[in-house]
């Protein structure tokens, strides 16, 4: 059984960072792309970035680029998402999630995913 727990949302003023993880269990993590993804209420839940398996590529929505970094530890089962110069329209449930096939690389789409974490809240304050 596959287990995300992300950790490190809060509240922050606009400008500032915040460094989100997100902790995996049940398989081996080294072998399969991760990716984060937002929602807000009454929006579909969009892309924020995805990682490949070594952590070699990387890829982000055009929103956060050059603002956000995701990373990955592979010995402690974890990665990252460091968000800086945050910005109002960066709040949101952020998710990680996993997909099922080893084999898939880091996508910027929900069906690709197949495991979920329960989210945890990011609100950037003007």
């Amino acid at each position: 059984q596959v287990q995300l727990v992300e950790s490190g949302g809060g509240l922050v003023q606009a400008g500032g960072s915040l460094r989100l993880s997100c902790a995996a269990s049940g398989r081996t993590f080294s072998s399969y792309a991760m990716g984060w993804f937002r929602q807000v209420p009454g929006k579909e839940r969009e892309f924020v970035a995805a990682i490949s398996w070594s952590g070699g590529k990387t890829y982000y929505a055009d929103s956060v680029k050059g603002r956000f970094t995701i990373s990955r530890d592979n010995a402690k089962n974890t990665v990252y998402l460091q968000m800086n110069s945050l910005k109002p329209e960066d709040t949101a449930v952020y998710y990680c999630a996993a997909p099922a096939l080893s084999w898939l690389g880091p996508s910027n789409l929900t069906k690709k995913y197949d495991y979920w974490g329960q989210g945890t809240q990011v609100t950037v304050s003007s």
